[in-house]
């Protein structure tokens, strides 16, 4: 059984920093990074997406498969090229980007893409909203957690929000909230968390947002603050974890190695115990965050995507 992650593969360039900037290409995209992250941590794992049939998309499929990532539900499309992502450091690690997407091959992946199997044959469904940014693939992607949802999986939700994907804002909240409250774990960023307030209760503080989402399905939402403290919601509880200090120099994949890390964690104990004895044992959920915390401190003191996540061993 295996954790499977949906949704964009890409190309990010990333900046060396210098004058003159020069980039140099890693495989990436926020689903790409947790099913590789998870993996890394040992437990199977399986990336579900359409590439591009060029030399992009085979290199990002040959990367998926060098970290074990299973890659049979990977479609190849020659209707549109992979998607690029430049990005560019400052001094604390912070990232800005340029993006070549849309058109990008990862947009075209229909239903009908999808195998039965793979709901079937798996555990947990990881997906995230850049694969909502246009009606097709937000539907392809509703799809999807119906899907794990009538095969009872565990449904996972990082709204990783890059606004300059999105052509237009006027569906984004409406689509963020549909698959937010098909979801049984959450993570948000801060910024995130205002994002939703901001449209949601515009003149509410942002507990009132807090309570909106834990009124969904939602069974556990996780709040990251960069290297601030992470806030866990679940309906019966609440608190705060502070992550390991760590000197940042590329904070690339930390949000998706945390969230691999997550998955990975509860992948382990799901062979064990359900999931609604986790998200009611505070302790157990502790547990599983600092876990994670420990693996996105890791990651953002590397340079890099699939190179910078951790493995068990690396935690340990």
């Amino acid at each position: 059984m295996s954790v499977i992650c949906f949704g964009e593969a890409l190309i990010d360039f990333l900046s060396n920093g210098k004058e003159p900037e020069a980039f140099t290409k890693y495989a990436g995209g926020a689903p790409a990074n947790v099913s590789v992250a998870v993996a890394k941590q040992g437990e199977k794992s399986t990336f579900c997406g359409m590439l591009g049939d060029d030399m992009f998309g085979h290199f990002i499929n040959e990367e998926l498969q060098n970290h074990k990532v299973d890659t049979q539900y990977v479609r190849f499309t020659k209707e549109a090229q992979t998607a690029l992502a430049f990005v560019s450091l400052d001094n604390d690690g912070e990232r800005s980007f340029s993006f070549y997407r849309p058109p990008a091959a990862d947009l075209l992946f229909r239903a009908e893409h999808f195998e039965p199997g793979m709901f079937t044959s798996n555990k947990i469904l990881h997906v995230c909203s850049n694969s909502l940014t246009e009606r097709n693939i937000y539907l392809t992607t509703i799809t999807a957690m119906q899907h794990a949802k009538d095969n009872r999986l565990l449904k996972s939700f990082d709204m990783n929000l890059r606004e300059n994907l999105w052509p237009s804002m006027n569906h984004c909240l409406e689509r963020i909230w549909h698959v937010l409250s098909q979801s049984d774990v959450v993570k948000l960023s801060l910024e995130e968390l205002a994002f939703l307030n901001e449209h949601a209760h515009p003149d509410q503080d942002q507990q009132k947002t807090i309570e909106a989402i834990l009124k969904t399905n939602v069974r556990l939402l996780l709040i990251t603050d960069g290297p601030n403290d992470i806030r866990y919601f679940t309906g019966t509880f609440s608190g705060y974890i502070s992550p390991p200090k760590v000197q940042a120099v590329d904070t690339t994949a930390g949000g998706d190695a945390f969230v691999g890390g997550l998955l990975a964690e509860f992948s382990r104990r799901l062979s064990q115990v359900t999931f609604k004895e986790l998200y009611k044992s505070e302790r157990e959920i502790i547990n599983i965050i600092n876990f994670s915390a420990k693996c996105g401190a890791y990651a953002v003191t590397r340079y890099g995507a699939f190179s910078s996540l951790p493995t068990k061993h690396d935690i340990d």
